[in-house]
């Protein structure tokens, strides 16, 4: 067969979850199938990690798709141009965006449509394009992976379409994750947060990871728990709007509140076994591949007990109202407290870790490829 793929988000050091995605999948796909050819399609220069096997033949395509406006000349003229001049069995789409005026098959990844059902939380031209197009993606789509039944289901009832096409491809996690020794969580306490524990938080900053309401549970459990506990935020301010930002600097405890930014993932990988536990509390999510990560690194985890994190978590988990302060407050104070509590999660997450990997992902995907070109 001969694939192509929109590999854009495949950028050296700034890999976020759907480009983790796109380079764990892929990264085996290549491998395992080496009868069949793939190209890869960039919107700037890439790095020679990404092309993953003989059988990859990288392509740039102009312009750089990161503006609504970009978005629509890539994947309209650019990446259309292409496909119907090479004709290749299958386009697939790791970021869900399709080429409405591509005549061939498409595969599309579909991770959320949080942007449906929260839409002040992008920006006014990216909402727009995503409300236009996405339904039409998904329409267009030959047919459409997603990463849980939660987001399966989200597909089904927004955009009307029949289940039968959607199939559901769970992420996995980065086998870097692993518990460490005491001895290196120490000296990673140190580095991090002055030798204290921590709460910690990964993701990108932006409203739908609810940074503004963990703030005001961390300020309450502070208030509440006269301690040496910290905060430890993972990742970019993405979106750090006004309300998230007043929030900070409104808490009496804003300097037990750390911001490390982004992380190589060694480093990142230490901060997730070292912590208390991963406080990862979203109003919605697709999936939630931090979740995983802790329980990789046998790390506890307060988790959202709305859209899919119950889904990915199980009963390894946490679970917490993440509109409510009080819950989790409540969660934070009761990790902190109950060892035996802190030891009942880590067991359980061990077991529920096994249900994920991104070898069953590239699997599932492949499953998902073979479906849609022999349809």
């Amino acid at each position: 067969m001969e694939i192509v793929v929109n590999t854009r988000l495949l950028i050296k050091n700034k890999l976020e979850g759907i480009g983790w995605f796109t380079y764990e999948t892929l990264k085996r796909i290549t491998n395992d199938h080496p009868e069949h050819h793939f190209v890869f399609l960039f919107d700037r220069d890439f790095d020679d990690d990404f092309i993953f096997s003989d059988n990859v033949t990288p392509l740039i395509l102009s312009p750089q798709a990161r503006h609504p406006f970009l978005f629509y000349w890539w994947f309209e003229f650019s990446v259309a141009n292409f496909l119907n001049k090479y004709k290749p069995d299958l386009f697939i789409s790791p970021d869900g965006y399709m080429s409405l005026k591509a005549n061939c098959k498409q595969l599309a990844v579909i991770h959320d449509i949080n942007f449906e059902h929260h839409p002040k939380d992008v920006s006014w031209i990216v909402r727009k394009y995503y409300t236009r197009f996405f339904p039409k993606f998904a329409r267009k789509a030959s047919r459409i992976a997603t990463v849980s039944e939660f987001s399966k289901k989200d597909l089904v009832n927004t955009y009307k379409i029949e289940s039968t096409k959607i199939d559901v491809v769970f992420n996995g996690c980065n086998e870097l994750y692993s518990p460490i020794s005491k001895e290196l969580q120490q000296a990673t306490k140190k580095h991090i947060s002055g030798g204290n524990d921590y709460f910690l938080f990964v993701g990108a900053l932006q409203p739908r990871k609810n940074i503004s309401r963990l703030f005001e549970a961390f300020d309450k459990f502070k208030a509440n728990e006269k301690n040496d506990v910290k905060l430890v935020i993972v990742g970019e301010k993405y979106r750090w709007t006004n309300e998230i930002k007043n929030t900070y600097l409104n808490m009496k405890f804003k300097d037990d509140v750390i911001f490390t930014g982004r992380l190589h993932s060694t480093e990142l990988h230490h901060v997730i076994a070292s912590a208390l536990a991963m406080t990862y509390i979203p109003y919605f999510e697709g999936f939630g591949i931090p979740i995983l990560e802790a329980m990789n690194c046998d790390t506890p985890v307060i988790t959202s007990n709305i859209t899919s994190m119950p889904e990915v978590s199980g009963d390894a988990a946490l679970l917490v109202d993440p509109f409510s302060v009080d819950s989790i407050c409540n969660a934070m104070i009761y990790i902190y407290k109950d060892e035996d509590m802190r030891n009942s999660l880590i067991e359980k997450g061990r077991k529920r870790k096994l249900e994920f990997s991104w070898n069953k992902t590239a699997d599932a995907l492949w499953k998902s490829i073979e479906k849609t070109v022999n349809a």
